[in-house]
């Protein structure tokens, strides 16, 4: 089965930050131990991609992924009920028009934190999703 996430879950993911919904990130350190961390830029960058926006590219994240690509993304909104798993691979993107793409889609109160887009782009690719314990997806 292909990855390719709904329009639904898409727009949750754009929107978390401003419902009030952040995303949890967590990642693995240098001592095998997961690190969770809240980033309120995460977005549906295409339908098998999720981007955030780095305000502070000496971030621990940025390290974490150069070391160990594979994160995983929580979205839980308790109004409606949804929530879902995302499993990726991601990467530092220091590419101009990427960061520019993932910076503009960033919720305005996380671009006033940068406004001179001094950070960067992290770009995951979909490995899998996971809702209500069961792969819905999975990358071929």
């Amino acid at each position: 089965m292909a990855v390719s996430l709904t329009e639904e879950m898409q727009q949750a993911i754009n929107n978390a930050f401003v419902d009030g919904y952040p995303i949890v990130w967590a990642t693995v350190g240098a001592d095998q131990q997961p690190i969770l961390g809240f980033f309120g830029t995460t977005q549906a960058y295409s339908d098998h991609e999720i981007a955030v926006w780095m305000r502070v590219p000496e971030r621990g994240f940025l390290s974490r992924i150069a070391e160990n690509p594979k994160a995983t993304m929580l979205y839980r909104n308790t109004e409606t009920r949804m929530a879902f798993q995302i499993h990726v691979e991601a990467k530092r993107v220091d590419d101009e028009g990427v960061k520019k793409t993932v910076w503009s889609n960033a919720a305005e109160r996380e671009r006033e934190q940068d406004p001179e887009m001094k950070g960067t782009a992290v770009v995951a690719e979909i490995v899998r999703v996971i809702q209500r314990g069961e792969v819905i997806m999975q990358r071929d």
